[in-house]
């Protein structure tokens, strides 16, 4: 059963769907590829992206369709304190502001995942669609980075089905290259990983059964990719 946090994302994330469809579309030239992949699913399942720019947990909603049943799709992000000196970003970004659109902090220093991503398992647990980064943070020359060992913690977690997807198009793109309708944002959704139903897994076996770059390249055969082009 859904619970009562699902509500507000679920109706913004539809609220701005169209605008933001139509903006995409029109002066992004998106192309979706790979929404055959998502076909017949049933559950809720992980998806996991590269990390190109702010705009990426925007493009997702948008690239599924209005009735998509992987909506809402909710978010790993910073505690607020995080974004204390970043400027305007500091007004919306962390806390009840991006609560509210779905997107939940991860607590670091903890030492512990399943702590530190107690929010991202009961959403999980609870039926919900996660979308996450497993670089950690945006690319900083265009190309996928290491991911974080956190990453480790998702195959624990079983019967999941798991998603890779690739943004590209959007990584230091320009706002006037965006209103001269210059740029052209493609988002493609990759074959599915189903984890191993093994409620034993250690962490030690997980870095050698799952190591996490090797995996990660993997999944869509991205390795030396840029996203930039």
């Amino acid at each position: 059963m859904k619970k009562w946090y699902f509500i507000s994302p679920l109706i913004l994330q539809k609220l701005i769907w169209i605008p933001t469809r139509l903006i995409f579309v029109f002066f992004g030239h998106l192309e979706v590829r790979g929404l055959e992949n998502l076909k017949e699913i049933k559950g809720n399942v992980i998806f996991a992206c590269n990390h190109t720019s702010e705009l990426d947990p925007i493009l997702p909603p948008a690239s599924l369709t209005f009735f998509s049943p992987f909506s809402p799709i909710f978010y790993t992000s910073r505690e607020k304190a995080f974004y204390d000196n970043s400027g305007w970003r500091q007004l919306f970004y962390g806390g009840t502001f991006f609560k509210v659109w779905g997107s939940y902090p991860v607590y670091v220093g903890l030492h512990d995942y399943k702590k530190s991503l107690i929010n991202h398992i009961q959403i999980l647990q609870d039926g919900g669609n996660l979308g996450i980064f497993p670089e950690g943070k945006t690319t900083h020359d265009g190309t996928i980075q290491r991911p974080k060992a956190a990453w480790l913690i998702w195959p624990t977690l079983p019967a999941l089905l798991s998603y890779q997807y690739s943004i590209s198009g959007v990584f230091h793109f320009s706002v006037k290259n965006f209103l001269l309708r210059r740029c052209h944002f493609s988002i493609t959704y990759g074959k599915s990983m189903r984890f191993p139903i093994d409620s034993k897994i250690e962490p030690s076996s997980m870095i050698s059964r799952y190591m996490p770059t090797r995996l990660w390249k993997k999944w869509g055969n991205y390795e030396d990719h840029r996203f930039n082009e």
